[in-house]
């Protein structure tokens, strides 16, 4: 049987509410903040509902013994937040996995609209079987997150061991995902169908790294 790309978006009302945000034009950044950050801890905890690593352990309450589950923490994760907004989804994540190692991975684009890597911070050696989630916080033609998966891949790590935190997707990206790496799992909290002449997600919800940052605002001055 082939293996195709994994995409979910968790029918929670919570992560819609937040996506919205995300999308209206007049929220302010603080909200807009707030809101990518709680994009992040929601989509997180649907992505390692059925991933993080557990064990069965016995306790004694007050009454009597039993049985319960607590998280395996000899089992390394390691977050790859994209900058800069993959902080933004960052934020809330660390909420659900404080103990994950982090490796920050930058990119910049030049005139023509390539990007390249200014920041690899990938550790020499990733452990087996350490699980990586990547925060990219569009994935829009998706050639970023392609670098960073091949950075990954150079590494010894690609598969079921990779899971993509996103904001928002579009299904030309996705398209470009599923034809390089069909055996990966993205947690998005929308699927949009098109992008612009510029490569921009439509409807989307704009320049995610200005927004978060404060410089989109009409006005400003630096």
């Amino acid at each position: 049987m082939s293996k195709t790309l994994r995409v979910v978006v968790p029918p929670h009302p919570l992560i819609g509410h937040w996506l919205t945000l995300l999308r209206d034009r007049n929220t302010p950044p603080a909200l807009f903040a707030t809101a990518m950050a709680e994009l992040g801890r929601w989509l997180t905890y649907e992505a390692m509902r059925d991933w993080i690593p557990y064990q069965r352990v016995q306790v004694q309450t007050p009454l009597a013994k039993t049985e319960g589950t607590v998280v395996d923490g000899s089992v390394p994760i390691l977050a790859v937040p994209v900058l800069r907004a993959g902080l933004g989804l960052w934020e809330g994540a660390r909420t659900v996995l404080p103990s994950a190692a982090v490796a920050h991975m930058g990119f910049q684009r030049d005139g023509n609209g390539a990007s390249s890597c200014y920041l690899n911070g990938l550790p020499e050696q990733i452990p087996a079987n350490a699980g990586v989630l990547v925060f990219e916080p569009m994935v829009a033609s998706a050639a970023t997150l392609l670098q960073v998966l091949e950075a990954l891949e150079a590494k010894g790590v690609s598969g079921v061991r990779v899971r993509v935190i996103s904001a928002l997707a579009a299904s030309p990206g996705l398209k470009s995902l599923g034809e390089r790496y069909s055996d990966l799992t993205i947690y998005t909290g929308c699927i949009d169908a098109e992008l612009d002449g510029q490569q921009r997600i439509l409807p989307g919800l704009g320049d995610a790294a200005e927004r978060l940052y404060g410089m989109a605002q009409p006005g400003f001055v630096g």
